[in-house]
């Protein structure tokens, strides 16, 4: 995939100095009721029951939206390790008298590997690839018949980290299974992976649905943030400690890093579709993305995941809707 034009490379933007200079000298803009008003429209938020989810859902709230949905395990339920689960949550939001936004920001990170009981992958990319992958196919159709005023909006949370994982599985036949090896689990890699898949998959889908078709999908990093929770599996550990002072020292406040969130979903139109959004406009993913490299190993990962997902008739969706 050839990136499009931007004002920096991907790997001037992947570099470390960059994530210093946004972590210590940047802010997210923030979106006033001047620029978006959200009256009458109705957002979705998954993993919003604290942290980066409930500030964005604040902010949405602040800019006039008139009903908020949580996707948590409680209030509309939905728990990503389980497809039966994001199935009935799907039924559910077809219920609904319509529907603008959603902000998918639920993910996790363990430090170490657990399968999911029913699929047996690796948790961490059952939730943070598999899932989100369903979660979007299957909202495509939705957003689009629930929103009159087109386009939804459709954000995914994305990270710095997806361009810094070691990815060590890329070469491997088949992919998805071998991140299922205990041999090759490192938890923070597997989740900089998990994200840097998110990547990959986006690019294959944003091929597929133009914006044309009426949901602009993009993705939003929030940028390091303390108070979030997203590591929690490490708290009462010296890696944990270290790492907790380290977000104190460099990372956002939830309220801060949620601003991403919040403009992705807001003040964004088909420019966005398929890209990255970080401090207020569109930049580079992970350098990988873009090599033919890259590019190949996106196919490999394309056809496994309609595969692993034609349950759910993922594939039958995307081509009802690009033919």
């Amino acid at each position: 995939m050839r990136p499009p034009t931007f004002d920096v490379t991907p790997e001037a933007r992947a570099s470390g100095g960059a994530f210093l200079r946004r972590q210590l000298w940047s802010r997210p803009p923030v979106v006033s009721r001047k620029d978006v008003d959200l009256a009458g429209k109705t957002a979705i938020i998954t993993g919003a029951n604290s942290g980066i989810g409930l500030e964005c859902g604040r902010q949405l709230l602040s800019l006039g939206l008139s009903k908020l949905i949580l996707a948590v395990r409680k209030v509309w339920k939905l728990d990503l390790s389980i497809n039966i689960s994001i199935l009935a949550f799907i039924e559910r939001t077809k219920s609904l008298n319509r529907l603008d936004i959603v902000v998918h920001n639920a993910g996790i990170t363990l430090a170490r590997q657990q399968h999911n009981k029913i699929t047996h992958h690796d948790e961490v990319i059952q939730v943070n690839y598999l899932a989100t992958a369903l979660l979007t196919v299957l909202l495509l159709p939705v957003l689009k018949s629930k929103n009159p005023s087109r386009p939804g909006r459709l954000v995914i949370v994305s990270s710095d980290v997806a361009s810094w994982a070691q990815f060590k599985e890329k070469n491997s036949t088949p992919l998805l299974p071998a991140f299922d090896k205990k041999e090759t689990f490192d938890g923070h890699d597997r989740y900089s992976t998990s994200k840097l898949l998110g990547q990959l998959f986006l690019t294959e889908l944003s091929k597929r649905i133009p914006a044309s078709y009426g949901v602009v999908v993009n993705l939003a990093n929030p940028g390091l943030c303390y108070g979030s929770g997203l590591n929690r599996d490490s708290d009462g550990t010296v890696v944990g400690f270290i790492f907790g002072i380290f977000k104190l020292v460099l990372g956002y406040s939830c309220a801060v890093g949620a601003r991403q969130l919040t403009d992705a979903a807001v003040k964004h139109g088909d420019e966005s579709h398929g890209q990255y959004l970080e401090e207020g406009k569109v930049l580079p993913m992970a350098p990988l993305v873009y090599t033919n490299e890259g590019e190949k190993i996106a196919e490999v990962l394309w056809r496994e995941t309609m595969k692993e997902l034609s349950f759910a008739h993922v594939e039958d969706i995307i081509k009802g809707i690009s033919t």
